[in-house]
């Protein structure tokens, strides 16, 4: 038997539950995973809480998109991975290359990782390398792939230029520690300046306090003299799309990722500005970051760690925005 968490999609935090069901077998072409860690995301408070309508498996979900764990069975046929194996399973399940996304996204339109075994696609689990462990794997298939297709799939930041995130929690967190071992110079806001201390400790060249500093917009301006920014990473959504263009380079992109301050900024449409609407990635773009997370060094931030039996309190420190990076759920 294992533990599974469940949520009725739209009925709120209360209503996740913890119970105990039969392990699955691996079907044709999968391989069973014993998962050991997870992470939360913002999107898991969206399927929760029902902010956005329609996009959760119904009537109930097994929730959460990231997590890492170890192969303990294969089907006949499968060669990707045998037994033994550290694995991560990839956000959109089956989405192996390419720009066309899967509708098969865990957590969401199928169950997700909130469990303590699962059967995957065999060729939808990227393998996580030794140098990383089981919860810096449980970042990587949602906030650090996005962060990584934000600065390399449009338009690749170069060595020198200026990339803005908003916020510490784990995509922009993930952007920081990416964007520095790509050559890069970091400015990030947050209300909380203990948190900015830990970003500049994390290599952040350029921190704003935007609650001291309600205009940051002119308080980045006013810090980066005649440099423009190239890159803005965007969780915060539309309420800051004016102020997020005004500061960027005449070839800057903004990356809308996010929606925790308003709506989405997917589709504002303003002459002269490069908005880029991205969609985390595929398993091939996920190798290509870890890889690169390997080759520099970068040890993902996971900043308080609770048991699944506790999953609800997971949620609610997710929601109250007390953390740095990302909240981490032990599925051992």
């Amino acid at each position: 038997m294992m533990k599974v968490a469940r949520v009725r999609g739209g009925k709120g935090i209360e209503a996740i539950t913890v119970t105990q069901e039969a392990i699955p077998e691996a079907g044709a072409g999968e391989a069973l995973v014993r998962l050991t860690a997870a992470t939360l995301n913002f999107r898991d408070l969206i399927m929760a809480k029902g902010l956005i309508p329609g996009i959760w498996k119904e009537p109930e979900l097994i929730p959460l998109s990231c997590s890492a764990g170890e192969v303990v069975a294969v089907s006949s046929g499968v060669t990707r991975v045998k037994p033994g194996d550290r694995v991560v399973p990839i956000f959109a399940q089956g989405w192996l290359s390419g720009t066309q996304s899967t509708p098969t996204m865990l957590g969401g339109s199928v169950d997700g990782v909130a469990r303590q075994y699962a059967s995957f696609e065999a060729e939808s689990l990227a393998l996580l390398p030794d140098e990383l462990g089981d919860f810096d794997g449980a970042t990587l298939s949602c906030a650090a792939l996005t962060a990584w297709s934000a600065l390399t799939q449009y338009r690749p930041i170069q060595p020198g230029e200026w990339v803005l995130a908003h916020g510490t929690g784990g995509v922009s967190i993930a952007a920081l520690q990416l964007a520095k071992a790509m050559g890069a110079q970091v400015a990030l806001t947050s209300s909380s300046d203990a948190k900015l201390h830990r970003a500049r400790a994390l290599g952040a060249d350029v921190t704003i306090n935007y609650r001291s500093r309600p205009d940051w917009a002119v308080a980045l301006r006013e810090a980066l003299g005649s440099a423009r920014i190239a890159n803005v990473i965007d969780t915060v959504g539309e309420v800051q799309f004016d102020d997020n263009a005004s500061l960027l380079l005449a070839d800057g992109q903004i990356s809308a990722i996010g929606m925790l301050g308003s709506g989405f900024s997917w589709t504002r449409q303003q002459p002269g500005v490069s908005l880029a609407p991205i969609s985390v990635g595929n398993r091939d773009q996920h190798e290509a970051m870890t890889a690169f997370m390997v080759r520099h060094h970068i040890r993902p931030v996971v900043d308080v760690v609770y048991d699944l039996d506790r999953i609800q309190d997971a949620y609610r420190h997710l929601e109250s925005g007390k953390f740095f990076g990302k909240v981490g759920i032990s599925l051992i």
